[in-house]
C-alpha cells in the first residue's frame, strides 16, 4: 500500500510513475479528494464532540444556578449532537474505508531502473550488477546437447509409468498430477536439497508455517483484494450447512415474520470452523428446518429457539481460512504488527510448502504436463530489511536462487521484468528462466522481487533505528525455486536416449546413491 501523504505531496510523480503500469484505477487527484473527504469527516466529528463537551459543562452550570429551562434547552442540544456525532462517525468510517479500499488496489511504484514496457516482450536480460553476456555465460551451466530429439517431461514421465495425469484427473480434476516411485522421490529430493542449500549455505532460517491463513495475511502480502479469484478458500462442512439453512429460511420467511431476525443472522454469519458439538447441533437444526417446509409454526418456534442457541456458539468460532498460494504469505507476515530492532535485520526465512492456485487467468495455457498446476511444491525465500539495504538484499536473493540451478547443472537466463510484466506488489523483479530442451525454450522457474515498504504498510511492520526513529521495513520474496518446475528441468535436461533420467550428482545423496531412473524403475 502506498502512503497517501506521499501521494498528496507528489501527485505528478505518482501519476508519472504509474503511467507505465497496467490498469491503475485512480489518479492522484481522485485519491487526494478521497483523503480530503476523510479529513473533513474527522474534523466534523471532532468539532461536534468539542461542542457537546462544552454544552455538557454548561448544563452543569445551569443546574447549579437552578436554571432548569436553560438546562433542558442545553440537554436537547446535546441530544441532537449525539445523533449528529453518530451520523458523522458513520460518514467518517465510510470515507476511511473508501480511501483504504482505493489504496489497496493501487500497484507499487516501479524503481527508476526498471525497464518501461507493455508486457514480457519488453523484459531485458540481466547479467549481474557488473556483468556482461560473456561473464554470465561463463558462470552459468551450458545447454545440454543431444543426439536425439529431446522429449518433453510428461512424455518421459508417462513412459516411465511414474507420472499419471489421468488418475489425478479422476481424483481431483485437471491441472493435478500423481507422481510415483523414484520420480516422486526425485521431486522430494529436489525440495530437500534446495531447503538445505538455503539454510546451510545462504543464511536463511527454516520455517514450517501454516498452510491456511486469514484474510489479513493475504491483504498484507497484496493477494487480497485484487487477486481473490486466484485463491482457494477452505470451506467447512458447517459453512455448507449454514448455506442450506439460509436457503430453507428464505422459503418460509414470507410466511413467518418472526423468522426474519434469524435469517438476518444467517446472512451475516461468515465462514466458520466446525466442531463436533456445533456440527451435530447444526445438522439437527437443518433437519427441523426441512420439516418447516410444511409451515408447522410450532416446529418453527422450536427450530428458532435451537437456532439462536446454536448461533451464540457458532458466531465466536474462527472464520474461514485461505489456502496459501505461496509461502511468501505466512513468511512475510511473521513480522506483521511489530516493531523490530535494526540490529535484528536482515531477517531471512525459507520454507518448503505446498502451494495452491486456481490459475483463473490461464485457461488453455500449458494444459499438458506439470508446468501450471493447482497444487505444487515450492521453496520460498523471504527477507526483511532496512530501506537502505533492500537493494543489495535483492541481488543476494537472486544469487541464492541462481545457485540452485548452478548446482543442479541447469542452464538458465535472468530477465529484468518490464513495468508492464511486473507483479502488482513489486518495485523490481528478476525472473530466472530455466532452459527446457523438450520445449526448446526458456520457462520461468523463479521470480525474485523487492517490494520496498509496500507490504510493510499493509502489515504495519516497522523497525526502530539506532536514532530512535521508527520506519516501515522493506520486504523481499523469491522462489528458491519452484520444485515441480525444477523437476521438469531435471527430467528434460538429464534425459537419456533410452528414456531414462540421469540424476544430478548433487541430488544423489538424497536418492540413496541412485544415479539414474530407468524405465519402470
Amino acid at each position: 500500500m502506498l502512503d497517501i501523504n506521499w501521494i498528496k505531496a507528489n501527485p505528478a510523480a505518482f501519476d508519472a510513475a504509474l503511467s507505465a503500469r497496467k490498469n491503475v484505477p485512480f489518479k492522484a487527484s481522485e485519491l487526494i479528494a478521497m483523503d480530503d473527504s476523510r479529513r473533513a469527516a474527522i474534523l466534523a466529528v471532532e468539532e461536534a464532540q468539542a461542542l457537546r463537551n462544552a454544552l455538557s459543562k454548561q448544563i452543569g452550570q445551569a443546574k447549579a444556578q437552578k436554571d432548569e429551562a436553560r438546562a433542558n434547552e442545553l440537554m436537547a442540544e446535546v441530544a441532537a449532537l449525539k445523533d449528529a456525532i453518530q451520523a458523522g462517525e458513520a460518514t467518517r468510517k465510510e470515507a476511511e474505508e473508501k480511501l483504504r479500499n482505493a489504496l489497496l488496489v493501487i500497484p507499487n511504484i516501479p524503481l527508476e531502473e526498471v525497464p518501461r514496457g507493455a508486457d514480457e516482450a519488453d523484459n531485458v536480460e540481466y547479467f549481474g550488477p557488473n556483468g556482461s553476456p560473456a561473464t554470465a555465460a561463463k558462470a552459468r551451466p551450458q545447454k545440454p546437447t543431444f543426439t536425439f530429439k529431446p522429449r518433453e517431461h510428461f512424455e518421459t514421465g508417462e513412459a516411465l509409468g511414474q507420472m499419471d495425469f489421468e488418475v489425478a484427473a479422476k481424483i481431483s480434476g485437471s491441472r493435478f498430477v500423481v507422481l510415483k516411485g523414484h520420480l516422486a522421490r526425485l521431486e522430494r529430493a529436489i525440495g530437500q536439497f534446495m531447503l538445505d542449500l538455503h539454510v546451510d549455505q545462504h543464511g536463511y532460517t527454516e520455517v514450517q508455517p501454516p498452510l491456511l491463513v486469514k484474510d489479513d495475511a493475504l491483504y498484507g502480502t497484496n493477494q487480497l483484494p485484487k487477486f481473490k479469484e486466484d485463491l482457494f478458500v477452505a470451506t467447512t462442512s458447517t459453512e455448507l450447512e449454514l448455506q442450506e439453512m439460509q436457503d430453507l429460511f428464505k422459503e418460509i420467511v414470507d410466511r413467518d415474520e418472526d423468522t426474519r431476525e434469524l435469517l438476518e443472522r444467517l446472512e451475516g454469519l461468515e465462514s466458520t470452523s466446525d466442531g463436533t458439538e456445533q456440527g451435530g447441533g447444526l445438522r439437527e437444526l437443518l433437519h427441523e428446518l426441512k420439516e418447516t417446509r410444511r409451515f408447522d409454526f410450532q416446529q418453527m418456534d422450536q427450530a428458532r429457539t435451537k437456532g439462536v442457541a446454536l448461533f451464540e456458539r457458532l458466531e465466536n468460532l474462527p472464520k474461514g481460512l485461505w489456502l496459501i498460494p505461496t509461502a511468501e504469505v505466512p513468511l512475510t507476515n511473521l513480522v506483521r504488527e511489530s516493531i523490530l530492532s535494526e540490529d535484528e535485520l536482515p531477517l531471512r526465512y525459507t520454507a518448503l510448502t505446498p502451494c495452491f492456485r486456481s490459475e483463473a487467468g490461464s485457461a488453455g495455457r500449458d494444459t499438458r504436463g506439470m508446468l501450471r498446476q493447482h497444487q505444487f511444491n515450492k521453496v520460498e525465500m523471504v527477507a526483511i530489511t532496512t530501506p537502505e539495504t533492500s537493494g543489495d538484499e535483492h541481488e543476494k536473493m537472486l544469487s541464492d536462487a541462481e545457485d540452485v540451478l548452478k548446482q543442479l547443472g541447469i542452464h538458465y537466463r535472468v530477465m529484468t521484468l518490464s513495468t508492464g510484466d511486473m507483479g502488482f506488489g513489486a518495485q523490481k523483479t528478476y525472473d530466472i528462466e530455466a532452459w527446457l530442451p523438450g520445449q526448446d525454450t526458456y520457462r520461468e522457474i523463479s521470480s525474485v522481487s523487492v517490494c520496498g515498504d509496500f507490504q510493510a504498510r499493509r502489515m504495519d511492520a516497522r523497525v526502530k533505528g539506532k536514532d530512535g526513529k521508527i520506519r516501515h521495513v522493506h520486504t523481499l520474496n523469491g522462489s528458491g525455486v519452484a520444485v515441480g518446475r525444477a523437476l521438469i528441468a531435471v527430467m528434460e535436461n538429464y534425459q537419456q536416449e533410452d528414456g531414462s533420467i540421469a540424476i544430478p550428482e548433487v541430488l544423489q545423496p538424497y536418492m540413496k546413491g541412485l544415479k539414474s531412473i530407468g524405465a519402470r524403475s
